[in-house]
């Protein structure tokens, strides 16, 4: 993005986008969750998830009648321990937080809570849900299935989605462990960040209908859709690299966000009706809470977990390498860098964040990049 970046406070980004859910319908307490998902993943510098997925994922879609702004959660099946959700195509960042919650509950009381969800909307990042569980002392478990993009191994059509299969540990560093990834090589994101800077992606991300790796990202995010690309699994193109793995994890986590809730899944999730008309994505999640103190003193855990990591950081490095990470502590560094100077947001984000604002009418808001 270059010279092109400018920073915005995190006050003015939640306020601004609190405003645009507000300006298409979205109640304001909802609203507030669905900010406080987006500013979360910006905080993070996941920033494939947070302000840029504004319009593209939310703004436009409910304007198309394709999300509905007002969420209408439904519990359809319960038991002690676990409950079935219907999202009817509501806000998946107020579905998701409502089944965390609701999975939390039961484990406190039960030592273990699951909760699957069906006929939701793209929910922002599952590290999110996961710090739900960790800040209540639980391990927490999340994954969800998505629009195809993922092609199995040996094969070349988008079959599933890039399928989060993801992991919250409470530790006694500062940050929780989250591990927060898809089961692809990288996801839609990832490849829509490369696009708004005019880059090309690396080699291995993506493959054609003839199984040959692409890299031209803004045409990649075309032929996605048509089913002309399709994402390599995570371990990559074929088995040499164990991609097989990352299609086998998918296929789980598919499975977890479908099966178990009667929902839609694979090609059911196109978003696209036989017409090819656009139509509700109907995605599924699944939120898994176990509570700790069932198993273990809670401090006992935290200390050993952290024992683990700080081992794992300490152990020796690579040639011309001076740090080891563990899941968690980049988006805790990234946090420390950015709660100072906020947001950075390249050109093309600028002219949604302007576009939104003038559709709406939003008052009040002058950033600094416009002359």
């Amino acid at each position: 993005m270059g010279e092109q970046v400018v920073w915005i406070d995190f006050k003015t980004m939640v306020n601004f986008m609190i405003d645009v859910f507000k300006g298409v319908g979205v109640p304001e307490d909802e609203a507030r969750t669905c900010a406080d998902v987006l500013i979360t993943a910006d905080k993070w510098g996941i920033d494939s998830h947070g302000i840029g997925r504004l319009k593209t994922i939310y703004y436009d879609r409910i304007k198309e009648g394709i999300q509905f702004p007002v969420t209408n959660m439904e519990v359809v099946r319960e038991g002690p321990t676990t409950a079935v959700v219907d999202g009817h195509h509501g806000m998946g960042q107020v579905i998701a937080k409502k089944a965390m919650v609701l999975a939390i509950d039961k484990a406190s009381r039960y030592g273990m809570g699951m909760v699957a969800v069906r006929n939701s909307t793209h929910f922002g990042i599952c590290g999110y849900y996961l710090k739900m569980a960790t800040d209540a002392g639980m391990i927490g478990m999340v994954g969800s299935n998505a629009r195809p993009s993922i092609a199995p191994t040996f094969g070349v059509e988008n079959m599933l989605g890039t399928n989060p299969l993801t992991f919250g540990f409470p530790t006694d560093e500062p940050f929780p462990f989250l591990l927060d990834c898809a089961t692809s090589v990288t996801q839609r994101g990832k490849i829509e960040v490369y696009a708004r800077a005019g880059k090309e992606i690396p080699h291995g991300w993506v493959i054609d209908s003839k199984g040959r790796s692409r890299t031209d990202a803004q045409q990649i995010l075309l032929d996605l859709v048509k089913g002309k690309a399709a994402l390599a699994p995570l371990g990559g193109i074929g088995e040499e690299n164990a991609g097989y793995k990352g299609y086998g994890y998918a296929t789980v986590v598919e499975i977890l966000s479908a099966a178990l809730q009667g929902g839609a899944f694979l090609k059911g999730l196109s978003g696209l009706d036989e017409a090819g008309q656009k139509v509700p994505y109907g995605l599924g999640h699944f939120f898994i809470a176990v509570d700790i103190a069932a198993f273990t003193e809670l401090a006992s855990f935290k200390k050993r977990t952290g024992e683990i990591l700080r081992e794992l950081r300490a152990s020796r490095k690579a040639p011309g390498q001076d740090r080891i990470y563990t899941a968690g502590e980049k988006e805790h560094l990234a946090w420390l860098e950015r709660k100072e100077k906020g947001v950075p947001v390249g050109i093309k984000l600028q002219e949604e964040m302007v576009s939104m604002r003038d559709e709406l009418g939003l008052t009040g808001y002058r950033f600094s990049f416009e002359k």
